[in-house]
């Protein structure tokens, strides 16, 4: 294995469940409770489930429909709160900068540090007790938020570390042991095998990360192509030398998909978009950021390879737009032969817009038990004033004090009124265009 640390001095920090647990931390009436962050209106995609939402099978990336399905009543479902997530996140990135010069933010819950260029104990146990360290002082300093932390001799190993024993947990490898650890695991733990990649690798067998390093290169090159196939050799031999960029700034979010054998069915075709789309929407709320480019990558039969995109007047981050927008360039594409490959992707990044996430609003009250209600459109139609609120959105109000959204509908909104340091509070009915009723910044969870 060449081109690799001998230090396990690269660590990988992953928050856990980051957006609910934000919203588990400012409303203590949801802590151990389900909960789903995301778009709440009938188009809506999960951004994150609690870990007690997981439990039903609610996942990123699925719709809101399905996991309203999935989950029992008394499941909370929220709309994002991007200016709590960024504070929180902020202060995490802090107490990273802490440890190096070199901190590499890969999305709001997730970075790479490079350790070597701090002075840091590199041996097992020195690293073992930085990154408990690390992880006592980021609860402490977030009002109860947690991350998994992995630490590695690279870039690859220290992210799969992390995802070994999550919620909470802390993994290092030692130099010398990632094929052990790496081997055992199932060949999705790698970067860049999504399912049709997996797909066609159990067709031959290859289920593990251990099965793939016995494939040649030769091999798994004509399997999954050139260049994706010696990236998956390297990996499976815990190659990597990827350096830990701190000025890293993604210019475009995408994703694309190669198929098995040649689609041709407009139904099949039109799920695949809609998965794609949802892939890059949440990869953008999760980053923060929203594009004005969608862009469409098509291979054809003969291998030929075209791109068509459109630019838009405004950002956009919801998976369901960006899903229009590439289905309307992929009716302008000749898909008579067959597609071997779709990629749908978003350019002309900037900083999110937390109007381009919502839906259209519900006008039904919802009952007391389930967090659902109206959502702020993304461009409202001219008329009269319509005051609407959404599912967790922070408020005040100069008697009853700081709360949030429980649901709203019929001209009326349910809050409860609490935060991150009392007790569960109290749910009061007002008059959604009660003028004492305001929107408010996210509280203060510091001691």
């Amino acid at each position: 294995m060449e081109g690799v640390r001998r230090e396990p001095s690269v660590l990988h920090l992953d928050l856990d469940a980051f957006f609910a647990a934000v919203e588990q931390r400012d409303k203590p009436s949801l802590r151990g409770r389900p909960v789903v962050v995301g778009g709440t209106g009938g188009r809506g995609v999960v951004s994150t489930a609690s870990y007690e939402a997981r439990a039903f099978g609610a996942r990123s990336a699925m719709s809101t429909i399905e996991a309203r399905r999935l989950c029992p009543a008394g499941t909370a479902f929220l709309g994002t709160r991007f200016a709590a997530y960024k504070r929180t996140s902020e202060v995490v990135m802090a107490l990273l900068r802490e440890l190096s010069p070199l901190v590499e933010p890969v999305s709001i819950d997730e970075a790479y540090v490079d350790l070597a260029a701090g002075e840091h104990d590199l041996s097992v146990p020195g690293v073992t007790a930085l990154a408990a360290d690390l992880k006592a002082r980021i609860a402490v300093a977030t009002g109860g938020v947690t991350g998994s932390v992995g630490i590695g001799t690279s870039k690859a190993v220290a992210k799969i570390g992390s995802e070994l024993d999550k919620p909470d947990g802390l993994t290092v490898v030692p130099p010398g042991q990632e094929l052990a650890v790496l081997h055992p695991l199932p060949v999705r733990a790698l970067g860049g095998v999504g399912p049709a990649t997996a797909e066609r690798l159990a067709q031959i067998g290859v289920k593990t990360i251990g099965d793939l390093h016995r494939l040649s290169l030769v091999d798994l090159t004509s399997l999954v192509g050139q260049a994706h196939g010696a990236g998956l050799y390297r990996l499976a031999r815990a190659d990597d030398d990827r350096p830990v960029v701190t000025d890293r700034e993604a210019k475009s979010v995408s994703a694309e998909e190669t198929f098995a054998r040649d689609l041709t069915d407009p139904a099949r075709l039109a799920a695949e978009i809609e998965a794609l789309a949802t892939r890059v929407g949440s990869r953008l709320q999760r980053s923060g950021t929203s594009g004005r480019t969608v862009t469409l990558k098509v291979r054809r039969y003969d291998f030929s390879t075209l791109t068509r995109s459109q630019t838009l007047a405004h950002a956009v981050d919801d998976p369901r737009q960006i899903a229009e927008i590439a289905h309307r360039l992929l009716g302008a594409v000749d898909r008579s032969g067959g597609l071997r490959l779709l990629g749908v992707g978003v350019s002309g990044l900037s900083p999110y817009a937390q109007g381009d996430l919502f839906a259209e609003p519900s006008e039904v009250v919802q009952p007391v038990e389930v967090v659902e209600a109206a959502e702020p459109p993304a461009d409202p139609a001219p008329g009269p004033a319509v005051v609407l609120w959404y599912p967790g959105q922070d408020v005040v109000h100069p008697e009853l004090g700081s709360g949030w959204v429980w649901g709203s509908g019929l001209n009326r909104v349910t809050v409860r009124f609490e935060g991150p340091r009392t007790t569960p509070g109290p749910v009061r009915t007002l008059a959604a265009d009660d003028p004492d009723l305001q929107p408010a910044d996210p509280p203060d969870w510091t001691p």
